[in-house]
């Protein structure tokens, strides 16, 4: 396994290609976001715990849309099973597997916990547990202070697990080497990272807009309402899509997993 060093350029390239492999198969892809979400959903709702399975099904469920993106990139078409794909590779990249699960759990909950201190733990149990967020809530400097904070804490968090699942299953890197190793590729292709983070905020944001000011324009303060969520999950999937790409870029081998 190398490690690439890649132009700034390339973040573009990956968020074009991310889009490009959705819209090859978008109804494929957008069902299996749409599995994904349910997964994590439903395992939320299991007492106590369920928090904390949903989190460690998270990056063995990223793994299974970044396989599928990569079904679609090689012309086949992405079965419903793939999102399984972190969990049928035998059992030392399932133990790896399960491994990175855990650690990603503690790690986020970790960060939540961090987050309680600025306002008692409203923002992290809003996140972990749902509720209904009021706008009260959101202009309180504490929870805003929680959130900026979070978010603050989440970036390092999710450079350390980016590429760590992907080199478990198709390299088989160990879990604890796969986050080094995932560490590494995101500092060294920083720029690239920065230019394709700032190309999705942007895609979003706009996005976003759009649909804010067409609902206005028409008149119809239902059509932001009933199609805000949906073009998200949309843009939510094709962005899940560019993860394949800039984890392929970031690595070559001359070997790789099925």
């Amino acid at each position: 396994m190398k490690l690439n060093v890649v132009p700034a350029s390339t973040g573009k390239l990956w968020v074009r290609q991310g889009i490009r492999a959705f819209w090859k198969q978008p109804i494929a892809l957008s069902g299996l976001f749409f599995m994904f979400m349910a997964i994590m959903s439903v395992s939320s709702l299991v007492p106590i715990v369920g928090s904390f399975v949903a989190l460690a099904l998270l990056p063995a469920a990223t793994l299974g849309l970044m396989a599928a993106t990569r079904e679609v990139d090689l012309g086949k078409f992405p079965m419903p099973a793939i999102l399984a794909v972190g969990f049928r590779a035998g059992k030392e990249r399932l133990r790896d597997m399960l491994i990175l699960g855990v650690l990603y759990a503690c790690c986020f909950i970790g960060v939540m916990g961090v987050s309680a201190l600025m306002d008692g733990g409203d923002f992290a149990k809003l996140y972990l547990m749902g509720g209904t967020l009021d706008a009260d809530t959101v202009m309180k400097p504490e929870f805003q202070n929680a959130m900026w904070l979070s978010l603050l804490l989440y970036m390092p968090l999710s450079a350390v697990f980016w590429h760590a699942p992907a080199l478990v299953h198709w390299h088989g890197v160990p879990a604890v080497k796969s986050l080094f190793f995932s560490t590494v590729a995101c500092i060294s292709n920083w720029r690239a990272f920065l230019v394709f983070g700032s190309l999705w905020s942007v895609i979003f944001l706009a996005t976003a807009l759009i649909i804010t000011l067409l609902s206005g324009l028409i008149g119809d303060s239902d059509f932001a309402s009933l199609t805000l969520l949906p073009a998200m999950l949309m843009l939510a999937a094709m962005f899940f899509c560019s993860t394949y790409f800039s984890f392929r870029d970031c690595f070559t081998s001359d070997t790789l997993y099925a």
